[in-house]
Protein backbone atom coordinates (compact mmCIF):
# COMPACT_ATOMS: atom_id res chain seq x y z
CA UNK A 1 0.00 0.00 0.00
CA UNK A 2 0.95 3.63 -0.42
CA UNK A 3 0.55 6.85 1.55
CA UNK A 4 -3.01 7.25 0.27
CA UNK A 5 -4.11 4.26 2.37
CA UNK A 6 -1.49 4.07 5.13
CA UNK A 7 -1.82 7.77 5.95
CA UNK A 8 -5.13 9.27 4.82
CA UNK A 9 -7.32 6.15 4.84
CA UNK A 10 -5.88 5.10 8.19
CA UNK A 11 -6.81 8.53 9.58
CA UNK A 12 -10.39 7.95 8.38
CA UNK A 13 -10.47 4.48 9.93
CA UNK A 14 -9.11 5.79 13.25
CA UNK A 15 -11.67 8.58 13.38
CA UNK A 16 -14.52 6.20 12.59
CA UNK A 17 -13.22 3.91 15.34
CA UNK A 18 -13.72 6.72 17.85
CA UNK A 19 -10.32 8.37 18.13
CA UNK A 20 -10.12 12.17 18.21
CA UNK A 21 -8.67 14.22 15.37
CA UNK A 22 -5.31 14.59 17.13
CA UNK A 23 -5.19 10.92 18.10
CA UNK A 24 -6.04 9.91 14.54
CA UNK A 25 -3.21 12.08 13.24
CA UNK A 26 -0.74 10.35 15.56
CA UNK A 27 -1.96 6.93 14.46
CA UNK A 28 -1.89 7.61 10.72
CA UNK A 29 1.48 9.39 10.94
CA UNK A 30 2.95 6.35 12.69
CA UNK A 31 1.38 4.00 10.14
CA UNK A 32 2.99 5.93 7.28
CA UNK A 33 6.32 6.29 9.09
CA UNK A 34 6.75 2.52 8.81
CA UNK A 35 7.50 3.09 5.11
CA UNK A 36 10.16 5.71 5.93
CA UNK A 37 11.97 4.46 9.03
CA UNK A 38 15.15 3.12 7.43
CA UNK A 39 18.61 2.74 8.92
CA UNK A 40 19.64 5.85 7.00
CA UNK A 41 16.86 7.79 8.74
CA UNK A 42 17.66 6.31 12.15
CA UNK A 43 21.39 7.01 11.72
CA UNK A 44 20.66 10.69 11.23
CA UNK A 45 18.76 10.65 14.53
CA UNK A 46 21.42 8.55 16.28
CA UNK A 47 18.55 6.21 17.14
CA UNK A 48 18.63 2.39 17.48
CA UNK A 49 19.25 0.90 14.05
CA UNK A 50 17.42 -2.28 15.07
CA UNK A 51 14.19 -0.27 14.89
CA UNK A 52 14.37 -0.05 11.09
CA UNK A 53 10.98 -0.86 9.58
CA UNK A 54 12.00 -0.57 5.93
CA UNK A 55 15.06 -0.50 3.69
CA UNK A 56 15.82 2.09 1.06
CA UNK A 57 16.65 0.94 -2.46
CA UNK A 58 20.28 1.96 -1.97
CA UNK A 59 20.39 0.04 1.31
CA UNK A 60 18.99 -3.04 -0.40
CA UNK A 61 21.48 -2.77 -3.23
CA UNK A 62 24.29 -2.86 -0.66
CA UNK A 63 22.69 -5.59 1.45
CA UNK A 64 24.43 -8.95 1.73
CA UNK A 65 22.42 -12.02 0.83
CA UNK A 66 24.45 -14.41 2.92
CA UNK A 67 22.51 -16.10 5.77
CA UNK A 68 23.08 -13.19 8.18
CA UNK A 69 22.05 -10.62 5.57
CA UNK A 70 18.95 -12.60 4.64
CA UNK A 71 17.97 -12.83 8.30
CA UNK A 72 18.13 -9.05 8.57
CA UNK A 73 16.09 -8.48 5.40
CA UNK A 74 13.46 -11.01 6.44
CA UNK A 75 13.10 -9.57 9.96
CA UNK A 76 12.22 -6.19 8.48
CA UNK A 77 10.00 -7.14 5.57
CA UNK A 78 8.17 -10.08 7.17
CA UNK A 79 7.53 -8.12 10.38
CA UNK A 80 6.10 -4.94 8.86
CA UNK A 81 5.09 -5.44 5.22
CA UNK A 82 4.56 -9.14 4.47
CA UNK A 83 3.26 -10.62 7.70
CA UNK A 84 3.09 -14.43 7.30
CA UNK A 85 -0.41 -15.87 7.35
CA UNK A 86 0.49 -19.36 8.58
CA UNK A 87 3.91 -20.29 9.98
CA UNK A 88 2.77 -23.92 10.22
CA UNK A 89 1.28 -24.30 6.73
CA UNK A 90 1.51 -27.82 5.31
CA UNK A 91 3.40 -28.52 2.12
CA UNK A 92 4.04 -32.08 1.03
CA UNK A 93 6.94 -33.44 -0.99
CA UNK A 94 9.23 -30.46 -0.72
CA UNK A 95 12.46 -29.51 1.00
CA UNK A 96 12.49 -27.89 4.43
CA UNK A 97 14.17 -24.82 2.89
CA UNK A 98 11.33 -24.36 0.43
CA UNK A 99 8.66 -25.08 3.04
CA UNK A 100 10.09 -22.39 5.33
CA UNK A 101 9.82 -19.84 2.53
CA UNK A 102 6.32 -21.05 1.67
CA UNK A 103 5.28 -20.47 5.28
CA UNK A 104 6.31 -16.82 5.05
CA UNK A 105 3.74 -16.06 2.34
CA UNK A 106 1.73 -13.05 3.44
CA UNK A 107 -2.02 -13.04 3.96
CA UNK A 108 -4.75 -11.59 6.21
CA UNK A 109 -6.44 -13.09 9.25
CA UNK A 110 -3.60 -15.29 10.39
CA UNK A 111 -2.42 -15.92 13.93
CA UNK A 112 0.31 -13.29 13.60
CA UNK A 113 -2.26 -10.68 12.56
CA UNK A 114 -4.14 -11.29 15.80
CA UNK A 115 -0.90 -11.12 17.78
CA UNK A 116 0.05 -7.87 16.04
CA UNK A 117 -3.15 -6.14 17.12
CA UNK A 118 -3.04 -7.60 20.63
CA UNK A 119 0.56 -6.42 20.98
CA UNK A 120 -0.60 -2.81 20.54
CA UNK A 121 -3.29 -3.11 23.24
CA UNK A 122 -2.62 -0.76 26.16
CA UNK A 123 0.42 0.73 24.44
CA UNK A 124 1.05 4.04 22.69
CA UNK A 125 -0.87 5.49 19.77
CA UNK A 126 2.34 5.00 17.81
CA UNK A 127 2.04 1.26 18.48
CA UNK A 128 -1.52 1.40 17.15
CA UNK A 129 -0.24 3.04 13.96
CA UNK A 130 2.47 0.43 13.46
CA UNK A 131 -0.09 -2.36 13.89
CA UNK A 132 -2.49 -0.74 11.41
CA UNK A 133 0.25 -0.56 8.77
CA UNK A 134 1.01 -4.24 9.23
CA UNK A 135 -2.65 -5.30 9.11
CA UNK A 136 -3.39 -3.21 6.01
CA UNK A 137 -0.43 -4.73 4.16
CA UNK A 138 -1.62 -8.27 4.86
CA UNK A 139 -4.44 -7.52 2.41
CA UNK A 140 -2.47 -5.67 -0.26
CA UNK A 141 0.61 -7.92 -0.20
CA UNK A 142 -1.00 -11.34 0.16
CA UNK A 143 0.53 -14.12 -1.95
CA UNK A 144 4.03 -12.60 -1.69
CA UNK A 145 6.68 -13.17 0.98
CA UNK A 146 8.95 -10.79 2.86
CA UNK A 147 12.10 -12.73 2.07
CA UNK A 148 14.03 -12.91 -1.23
CA UNK A 149 12.76 -15.91 -3.19
CA UNK A 150 12.48 -16.48 -6.92
CA UNK A 151 10.23 -19.50 -6.51
CA UNK A 152 7.80 -17.68 -4.19
CA UNK A 153 7.74 -14.13 -5.56
CA UNK A 154 8.47 -14.45 -9.27
CA UNK A 155 5.91 -13.71 -11.98
CA UNK A 156 5.84 -14.68 -15.66
CA UNK A 157 4.24 -13.61 -18.94
CA UNK A 158 0.81 -14.82 -17.80
CA UNK A 159 -0.20 -11.60 -16.01
CA UNK A 160 -3.47 -9.86 -16.90
CA UNK A 161 -5.37 -6.87 -15.60
CA UNK A 162 -9.09 -7.57 -15.24
CA UNK A 163 -11.16 -4.65 -16.54
CA UNK A 164 -14.94 -4.18 -16.78
CA UNK A 165 -14.81 -4.76 -20.54
CA UNK A 166 -12.45 -7.74 -20.44
CA UNK A 167 -8.81 -8.58 -19.78
CA UNK A 168 -5.65 -6.83 -20.93
CA UNK A 169 -2.18 -8.31 -20.83
CA UNK A 170 0.10 -6.34 -18.55
CA UNK A 171 3.42 -5.20 -19.94
CA UNK A 172 6.24 -4.94 -17.43
CA UNK A 173 9.28 -2.73 -17.87
CA UNK A 174 12.28 -1.90 -15.72
CA UNK A 175 12.54 1.89 -15.92
CA UNK A 176 12.32 3.10 -12.34
CA UNK A 177 12.07 6.73 -13.46
CA UNK A 178 9.01 6.24 -15.68
CA UNK A 179 5.57 6.36 -14.02
CA UNK A 180 3.20 3.47 -14.46
CA UNK A 181 0.93 3.94 -17.48
CA UNK A 182 -2.60 2.94 -16.49
CA UNK A 183 -4.08 3.59 -19.91
CA UNK A 184 -1.65 1.28 -21.70
CA UNK A 185 -1.34 -1.28 -18.87
CA UNK A 186 2.42 -0.69 -18.69
CA UNK A 187 3.93 -1.10 -15.23
CA UNK A 188 7.42 -1.07 -13.76
CA UNK A 189 8.79 -4.13 -11.95
CA UNK A 190 12.14 -5.38 -10.66
CA UNK A 191 14.65 -6.99 -13.02
CA UNK A 192 14.50 -10.74 -13.42
CA UNK A 193 17.33 -12.46 -11.59
CA UNK A 194 17.67 -16.24 -11.69
CA UNK A 195 19.29 -16.36 -8.26
CA UNK A 196 16.79 -17.62 -5.68
CA UNK A 197 17.99 -15.15 -3.06
CA UNK A 198 18.48 -12.07 -5.24
CA UNK A 199 17.16 -8.88 -3.70
CA UNK A 200 15.18 -8.39 -6.94
CA UNK A 201 13.02 -11.31 -5.79
CA UNK A 202 11.94 -9.68 -2.51
CA UNK A 203 8.25 -9.17 -1.81
CA UNK A 204 6.13 -8.05 -4.77
CA UNK A 205 8.99 -6.44 -6.66
CA UNK A 206 8.45 -8.73 -9.64
CA UNK A 207 4.81 -7.56 -9.78
CA UNK A 208 5.74 -3.90 -9.45
CA UNK A 209 3.29 -1.61 -7.66
CA UNK A 210 0.20 -3.50 -8.79
CA UNK A 211 -0.53 -4.85 -5.29
CA UNK A 212 -0.37 -1.26 -3.95
CA UNK A 213 -3.10 0.17 -6.20
CA UNK A 214 -6.57 -0.09 -4.70
CA UNK A 215 -8.30 -0.13 -8.10
CA UNK A 216 -6.27 -3.03 -9.47
CA UNK A 217 -7.75 -6.42 -10.34
CA UNK A 218 -5.33 -8.90 -11.83
CA UNK A 219 -4.55 -12.58 -12.28
CA UNK A 220 -1.26 -14.44 -12.58
CA UNK A 221 0.42 -17.84 -12.14
CA UNK A 222 2.74 -18.04 -9.13
CA UNK A 223 5.12 -20.99 -8.98
CA UNK A 224 4.29 -21.75 -5.33
CA UNK A 225 0.64 -22.38 -6.27
CA UNK A 226 1.65 -25.10 -8.75
CA UNK A 227 0.94 -22.61 -11.55
CA UNK A 228 -2.73 -22.45 -10.81
CA UNK A 229 -4.20 -19.07 -11.65
CA UNK A 230 -4.70 -16.66 -8.77
CA UNK A 231 -7.12 -13.75 -9.06
CA UNK A 232 -6.48 -10.68 -6.92
CA UNK A 233 -9.38 -8.25 -6.35
CA UNK A 234 -7.83 -5.20 -4.71
CA UNK A 235 -11.02 -3.08 -4.39
CA UNK A 236 -12.67 -5.86 -2.40
CA UNK A 237 -9.53 -6.62 -0.38
CA UNK A 238 -8.91 -2.96 0.41
CA UNK A 239 -12.49 -2.53 1.61
CA UNK A 240 -12.02 -5.53 3.88
CA UNK A 241 -8.77 -3.99 5.08
CA UNK A 242 -10.42 -0.65 5.85
CA UNK A 243 -13.25 -2.26 7.80
CA UNK A 244 -10.79 -4.47 9.65
CA UNK A 245 -8.72 -1.44 10.68
CA UNK A 246 -11.83 0.17 12.15
CA UNK A 247 -12.70 -3.07 13.96
CA UNK A 248 -9.14 -3.44 15.28
CA UNK A 249 -9.00 0.12 16.57
CA UNK A 250 -12.39 -0.22 18.24
CA UNK A 251 -10.86 -3.15 20.13
CA UNK A 252 -7.74 -1.14 20.98
CA UNK A 253 -9.93 1.68 22.31
CA UNK A 254 -11.81 -0.77 24.52
CA UNK A 255 -15.10 -0.75 22.61
CA UNK A 256 -14.74 -4.43 21.73
CA UNK A 257 -13.72 -7.15 24.16
CA UNK A 258 -11.50 -9.03 21.72
CA UNK A 259 -9.90 -8.85 18.31
CA UNK A 260 -10.79 -11.92 16.28
CA UNK A 261 -9.57 -12.87 12.81
CA UNK A 262 -12.15 -12.55 10.06
CA UNK A 263 -14.21 -9.90 11.85
CA UNK A 264 -14.92 -6.42 10.47
CA UNK A 265 -16.69 -3.21 11.47
CA UNK A 266 -19.24 -3.48 8.66
CA UNK A 267 -21.92 -1.64 10.60
CA UNK A 268 -19.66 1.30 11.46
CA UNK A 269 -18.51 1.82 7.88
CA UNK A 270 -21.89 1.10 6.25
CA UNK A 271 -23.04 4.78 6.08
CA UNK A 272 -19.85 5.59 4.14
CA UNK A 273 -19.55 2.43 2.06
CA UNK A 274 -20.44 4.06 -1.25
CA UNK A 275 -17.86 6.82 -0.78
CA UNK A 276 -15.12 4.42 0.30
CA UNK A 277 -15.78 2.01 -2.55
CA UNK A 278 -15.77 4.85 -5.08
CA UNK A 279 -12.34 5.95 -3.87
CA UNK A 280 -11.02 2.40 -4.01
CA UNK A 281 -12.37 1.76 -7.51
CA UNK A 282 -11.15 4.98 -9.13
CA UNK A 283 -8.31 4.28 -11.58
CA UNK A 284 -5.53 6.56 -10.38
CA UNK A 285 -1.95 6.08 -9.20
CA UNK A 286 -2.48 8.09 -6.02
CA UNK A 287 -5.81 8.41 -4.17
CA UNK A 288 -4.47 10.73 -1.45
CA UNK A 289 -6.61 13.72 -2.48
CA UNK A 290 -9.80 11.66 -2.39
CA UNK A 291 -9.01 10.16 1.01
CA UNK A 292 -8.01 13.59 2.37
CA UNK A 293 -11.34 15.03 1.23
CA UNK A 294 -13.20 12.16 2.89
CA UNK A 295 -11.18 12.64 6.09
CA UNK A 296 -12.12 16.32 6.25
CA UNK A 297 -15.79 15.48 5.69
CA UNK A 298 -15.65 13.12 8.71
CA UNK A 299 -13.87 15.28 11.26
CA UNK A 300 -14.25 18.77 9.87
CA UNK A 301 -10.47 19.09 10.18
CA UNK A 302 -7.80 19.25 7.51
CA UNK A 303 -5.24 16.44 7.55
CA UNK A 304 -1.78 17.93 6.97
CA UNK A 305 0.51 16.36 4.42
CA UNK A 306 2.89 13.74 5.79
CA UNK A 307 6.28 15.21 6.75
CA UNK A 308 8.83 12.63 7.84
CA UNK A 309 10.91 15.37 9.51
CA UNK A 310 8.10 16.66 11.72
CA UNK A 311 9.25 15.09 14.99
CA UNK A 312 12.99 14.91 14.45
CA UNK A 313 13.97 17.95 16.51
CA UNK A 314 11.93 16.79 19.50
CA UNK A 315 13.85 13.51 19.48
CA UNK A 316 17.26 15.05 18.82
CA UNK A 317 16.90 17.67 21.56
CA UNK A 318 15.53 15.30 24.20
CA UNK A 319 17.86 14.11 26.94
CA UNK A 320 18.99 10.51 26.58
CA UNK A 321 16.77 9.29 29.40
CA UNK A 322 13.76 11.11 27.90
CA UNK A 323 14.05 10.00 24.27
CA UNK A 324 11.70 7.04 24.74
CA UNK A 325 8.99 9.50 25.82
CA UNK A 326 9.12 11.49 22.57
CA UNK A 327 6.92 10.83 19.54
CA UNK A 328 9.71 9.02 17.69
CA UNK A 329 10.85 7.29 20.85
CA UNK A 330 7.42 5.71 21.25
CA UNK A 331 7.42 4.72 17.59
CA UNK A 332 10.84 3.09 17.97
CA UNK A 333 9.67 1.06 20.96
CA UNK A 334 6.61 -0.09 19.01
CA UNK A 335 8.77 -1.08 16.04
CA UNK A 336 11.18 -3.03 18.22
CA UNK A 337 8.30 -4.85 19.91
CA UNK A 338 6.66 -5.81 16.59
CA UNK A 339 9.92 -7.04 15.08
CA UNK A 340 10.77 -8.98 18.23
CA UNK A 341 7.36 -10.66 18.30
CA UNK A 342 7.38 -11.74 14.65
CA UNK A 343 11.00 -12.88 14.72
CA UNK A 344 10.36 -14.90 17.85
CA UNK A 345 7.26 -16.53 16.37
CA UNK A 346 9.20 -17.49 13.24
CA UNK A 347 12.02 -18.94 15.33
CA UNK A 348 9.61 -20.78 17.66
CA UNK A 349 7.97 -22.42 14.64
CA UNK A 350 11.34 -23.87 13.64
CA UNK A 351 11.78 -21.40 10.78
CA UNK A 352 15.26 -19.83 10.83
CA UNK A 353 14.80 -17.44 7.90
CA UNK A 354 14.45 -14.50 10.29
CA UNK A 355 17.33 -15.72 12.47
CA UNK A 356 17.66 -16.61 16.14
CA UNK A 357 15.31 -15.05 18.68
CA UNK A 358 14.57 -14.99 22.38
CA UNK A 359 11.19 -13.93 23.75
CA UNK A 360 12.27 -10.90 25.79
CA UNK A 361 8.97 -10.75 27.64
CA UNK A 362 9.52 -14.22 29.13
CA UNK A 363 13.28 -14.64 29.31
CA UNK A 364 14.60 -11.12 29.61
CA UNK A 365 17.27 -9.39 27.57
CA UNK A 366 19.70 -11.47 25.55
CA UNK A 367 21.58 -10.71 22.37
CA UNK A 368 20.70 -7.45 20.61
CA UNK A 369 21.51 -4.43 22.75
CA UNK A 370 18.76 -2.19 21.39
CA UNK A 371 16.07 -4.62 22.47
CA UNK A 372 16.97 -4.00 26.11
CA UNK A 373 14.68 -0.99 25.75
CA UNK A 374 11.75 -3.39 25.48
CA UNK A 375 12.57 -4.97 28.80
CA UNK A 376 12.73 -1.56 30.48
CA UNK A 377 9.48 -0.52 28.82
CA UNK A 378 7.77 -3.72 29.96
CA UNK A 379 8.95 -3.15 33.52
CA UNK A 380 7.65 0.42 33.40
CA UNK A 381 4.24 -0.74 32.13
CA UNK A 382 4.02 -3.40 34.86
CA UNK A 383 4.87 -0.87 37.55
CA UNK A 384 2.30 1.59 36.23
CA UNK A 385 -0.29 -1.14 35.89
Amino acid sequence: MQADFHYYATYCAAFLAGYSHEESLTICYSAQLVDWCSRTYLSRLKAPLSAATTQLQLELMDADTDPVGLHDITRIWASFHFLPRDLYAKRERCSKRYRNKYRLICGPNGDLAVRTVELAKGRSLQAVGVAMHVIADTWAHQYFAGTPSLVINNTNHHFFEILPDGERKIQFRHSASAPDDIGQCIYTCSLFQSSEDSIMNLGHGRAGHLPDYSFMRYKYLPAWADYEEIVKDNPSDYYHAFCQLVYAMQYLRGERSAFEAGQYAWETVAPYEETVRQILERRQLDASADWAEFAESLSGEKVPDFDKNRYEQEYLQAAKEKKDDTFLGKFILAALAQKSMVTNQCFSSGNMLAGFSVDFAKKGFRGIRDFKRLVKQSEKERNNG
